[in-house]
């Protein structure tokens, strides 16, 4: 393969994705990045308020992209936005599942134990993280699956390799969808074609509006002790930025990952690989 082809590879002009969760913090700057790379880019959320300033961002290229409004837990407003964004862009080539995220009710700490964490949190974080990335899947996944080619890429954690203390639900719920993206992949390979790709990306310590509270103390702006522990625990020594996905998601996603699927790739600074001593 020359040069030329290796950058055609990582072209996506021509070529629509779709991200769910896509005004929060991650998920907008993936969007950020593939419409740069000349993609066509669909966002998704349920909260639009971040919009605007998303797409001012992109400058001249807000045109390659559509916000649309969905709640990623309702099948017919995601069948009703995909039918939106295929009269708009003709063809659905990609799906980064970005809606996910934690809530403090969910979280135990001196005055919340883990008997007490109300099931309706509990059942808040499942729900957005596994039904929010398999119902996305299902309705996108099909319209791949009638094509015979797509790329699904979901997004996990390092608490699906090493759970974390004090966030049980999110721990779990990120285990499954590294178990959901291994068996979607096998799934679409062998029961609709083996050009249908589903991987996933596990984030390590990115600081997002689901996590500061843990990270951060809001009175004095530092490092909590949670914080502090996971810096020492990083051998890179400090939390990943947006950026930092880039790479990955972009090999993910592109023909240059042609043979890659069902696989969970940490971006964690070193966090997976260092043992504390």
């Amino acid at each position: 393969m020359d040069l030329a082809e290796l950058t055609r590879q990582y072209d996506f002009t021509g070529r629509t994705v779709v991200i769910t969760g896509g005004t929060g913090i991650l998920g907008g700057e993936i969007a950020l990045a593939l419409v740069n790379c000349g993609a066509d880019v669909a966002v998704m959320d349920v909260n639009l308020q971040p919009a605007p300033a998303l797409l001012e961002r992109m400058g001249e290229r807000a045109g390659r992209a559509m916000v649309v409004e969905v709640n990623v837990l309702d099948i017919s407003s995601l069948r009703q936005a995909t039918e939106a964004i295929m009269k708009r862009f003709g063809e659905i080539h990609c799906l980064v599942n970005a809606a996910g995220g934690n809530k403090p009710q969910a979280t135990t700490s001196p005055d919340l134990s883990f008997f007490d964490l109300p099931t309706e949190a509990l059942r808040w974080v499942f729900d957005l993280n596994i039904l929010g990335t398999m119902l996305p899947c299902q309705v996108i996944g099909k319209v791949m699956a009638e094509k015979g080619q797509g790329t699904i890429l979901n997004i996990s954690s390092m608490n699906a390799f090493r759970p974390l203390t004090r966030i049980p639900a999110y721990s779990a719920a990120k285990a499954g969808v590294s178990n959901f993206t291994q068996w979607l992949a096998v799934h679409m390979a062998q029961c609709y074609s083996p050009r249908i790709r589903v991987n996933a990306i596990a984030p390590g310590f990115f600081v997002t509006a689901q996590n500061r509270f843990l990270l951060y103390d809001e009175q004095t702006g530092e490092l909590t002790p949670r914080g502090q522990a996971i810096i020492a625990h990083t051998p890179m020594g400090r939390f990943g930025q947006p950026g930092d996905l880039f790479g990955a998601v972009l090999w993910l996603l592109s023909p240059a990952s042609a043979f890659v699927t069902g696989v969970i790739v940490p971006i964690d600074g070193g966090f997976s690989a260092y043992s504390g001593v």
